[in-house]
Order: C-alpha cells, then structure tokens, then sequence
C-alpha cells in the first residue's frame, strides 16, 4: 500500500469517526429545518448551525475503501476489500467459504 493510499484510509477512518460524533446533532438539525409547523426564524437558525458542523461529519463523504490498497470502487462491503484482492485470495484459498463456481 502506498503513502497515498494510506491517507485515503485514514481520512475515512477519521470521516466515519466524525459523522458517528455528530449524527444525532446533525439529524436534529435537519428535522427542525425541515418542519413547516416552526417559525421560519426558527428553522433558519437551525440550518445555520447544521451549516457550520464540520463538512467531513456528513455521512455522504464516507467511502467504502479496500483495506488492503485503499481502493474506492468495486469495494465488497462484506469483505471490505476490493474485487481484484478478493479474486486473487478467493484463487489462492485464502478465504474460507468462498470457491469458484464450476457448472
């Protein structure tokens, strides 16, 4: 793994970290905004205080990444790594359970 595709790993750590801190905060938020039965006052400023929590506390800026070479796409969720690093493992045997399928 290189120095790049470990910082990529440690930014989404501290991103997951960061948006399990502030959720309950940030859902409140949201929900007063969102309510029409409050006054417009009100509601502005909760979505003032919803804009000024940190921008990585938002769970739409976690990526699943490959533990292994950090890699953003084609990750399996289950696995947490990679298609090519699962099919390579998945050949070797090193991953109990899985085999390739023959028919």
């Amino acid at each position: 793994m290189s120095v790049s595709e470990e910082n990529a790993n440690i930014r989404d750590h501290h991103r997951r970290l960061l948006a399990a801190k502030y959720e309950l905060r940030r859902n409140l938020y949201k929900a007063l905004c969102k309510d029409p039965s409050l006054p417009s006052d009100l509601r502005e400023e909760n979505r003032f205080k919803l804009s000024k929590l940190p921008r990585n506390s938002s769970f739409t800026r976690v990526r699943n990444r490959c533990i292994f070479f950090g890699r953003a796409r084609a990750v399996y969720e289950t696995f947490r790594m990679s298609r090519i690093v699962f099919r390579t493992l998945a050949s070797k045997g090193m991953l109990n359970g899985i085999k390739k399928a023959s028919w």
